[in-house]
C-alpha cells in the first residue's frame, strides 16, 4: 500500500508540474462557472444545481482522457517505464497508484465547484437541499472514477498521448451512445438485461437526486475490468 501511494503522489504532483495540469482545471472550472452562472442563478428559479451537473457530466468527457492520456504513455515515450517495470513493484501497484493519482487530480478539480453550492445557498430564499446536491457530486465523481479506469488502460497500451486521448473519447462516446440507445433499439427480451447495464439511466438517477447504492458499486465495479486489463498490459511489456 506504501508504494501504491507513493505512487500515487509521485503522479498526482506531476500532473501539476505541467502546464496541461493548471490548464485543464482552468478550462474545466471557466466552463463550469459560466454553466452555472448562466443556468442556474437565475431569478425566480428553484434553488437546483440540476442543470450544472448535467452540463459538468458532459465537460468530462474530454477532461477525463486529457488527465488519463500521459499516466502510461508518456513513460513508455521517453522511455522512464523501464525502472518502473524493472524494479520490484507489482503490476496492480503501480497501476492502482497512477490511477489513484488521476483520481487525486479529479477530486482537486471537482471541489473548487463546491463554492457554486455555497454561493446558492447565500443568495436563495430558499436554501438548496443536501439530498440532491450530494446525488450530483455523485453523478461526477462515479462516472468520473469509471472514466479514469478506461484511460488508465488506454494510456498502458499506447506510447502516443494522442492515440491515447482520442481511444479514451471514442470509448467513452461509444458507451454513452450505447448504453442510451440499445435499451431502446434491441428486441424486447434483452432490453431488461441492457436497460440494467446502461451506466446512462444510473446518471440520470444521481442528477435527479436518487442515491442508490447499487448505482455507485455498479460503477465502482465497472472500473475493475479496465484496470486489470491496464496491469495485463503492462505485464506483457515487463515479460518482453
Amino acid at each position: 500500500m506504501s508504494v501504491t501511494l507513493a505512487i500515487a503522489r509521485r503522479e498526482w504532483a506531476s500532473l501539476f508540474r505541467l502546464p496541461v495540469g493548471w490548464v485543464t482545471v482552468a478550462l474545466f472550472l471557466m466552463l463550469c462557472g459560466s454553466v452555472f452562472a448562466l443556468a442556474v442563478l437565475n431569478p425566480g428559479m428553484a434553488a437546483s444545481q440540476r442543470a450544472f451537473f448535467g452540463a459538468a457530466g458532459w465537460l468530462l468527457l474530454p477532461v477525463v482522457p486529457a488527465i488519463s492520456m500521459r499516466l502510461f504513455s508518456e513513460e513508455l515515450r521517453s522511455g522512464t517505464i523501464e525502472p518502473l517495470i524493472t524494479s520490484p513493484v507489482r503490476e496492480g501497484s503501480i497501476v492502482m497508484g497512477k490511477y489513484l493519482g488521476a483520481a487525486a487530480m479529479l477530486a482537486c478539480m471537482l471541489v473548487p465547484t463546491l463554492l457554486y453550492s455555497l454561493v446558492l445557498w447565500r443568495v436563495s430564499a430558499r436554501p438548496p437541499e443536501i439530498g440532491p446536491l450530494l446525488a450530483g457530486y455523485l453523478s461526477l465523481l462515479l462516472p468520473g472514477l469509471f472514466y479514469l479506469s478506461l484511460g488508465t488502460m488506454c494510456s498502458a497500451f499506447t506510447a502516443n498521448q494522442t492515440l491515447a486521448f482520442l481511444s479514451t473519447l471514442f470509448v467513452l462516446l461509444l458507451l454513452l451512445l450505447g448504453s442510451a440507445l440499445l435499451p431502446n433499439l434491441a428486441p424486447i427480451a434483452w432490453r431488461p438485461l441492457l436497460g440494467y447495464l446502461s451506466f446512462d439511466a444510473r446518471i440520470q438517477d444521481f442528477a435527479k437526486g436518487v442515491i442508490d447504492p447499487r448505482h455507485a458499486v455498479y460503477f465502482v465495479g465497472a472500473s475493475i475490468p479496465p484496470l486489470l486489463l491496464a496491469g495485463v498490459a503492462l505485464r506483457a511489456r515487463r515479460l518482453a
